[in-house]
């Protein structure tokens, strides 16, 4: 696999993005984990997520795809060999402020992301849109 600088981060990582987004909905755990190995044994090392995957899900689902990147991390102890990306802007839940790019919710979402992320940090925490 192909490594390649991430802008000006300083980061390194492979030329293809394993994105999750329906990890959690049309992949269960067992089928995410499935993908995630197989892409850890290619030499995949960048994992993309949001905070409101799965696509195509419903409230009640928010957040069940970092869950499931989270769990897959822990149990194969590759967090560190990992470059973990996520995102945050849309609606967490039915709470008017649970959702935006507002200074508040942008704190709570990346303080939630890494609970469900089950890590202390994320590499590359990015706008899913603008508001």
């Amino acid at each position: 696999m192909k490594i390649k600088r991430l802008g000006r981060t300083g980061l390194k990582v492979s030329e293809i993005c394993l994105g999750t987004m329906t990890f959690g909905n049309q992949a269960d755990e067992q089928t995410a984990f499935a993908i995630m190995d197989i892409a850890d044994h290619a030499g995949i090392n960048f994992i993309d997520t949001a905070d409101v995957y799965p696509l195509g899900g419903n409230l009640e689902q928010t957040g069940s795809t970092e869950i499931i990147v989270g769990n897959w991390l822990k149990q194969r102890g590759a967090r560190n060999r990992v470059v973990l990306a996520t995102k945050c802007r849309g609606a967490m839940s039915a709470d008017p402020n649970d959702e935006g790019l507002s200074r508040r919710h942008i704190i709570a979402a990346c303080e939630a992301s890494l609970k469900r992320l089950q890590t202390d940090f994320i590499d590359l925490y990015q706008v899913h849109w603008p508001d």
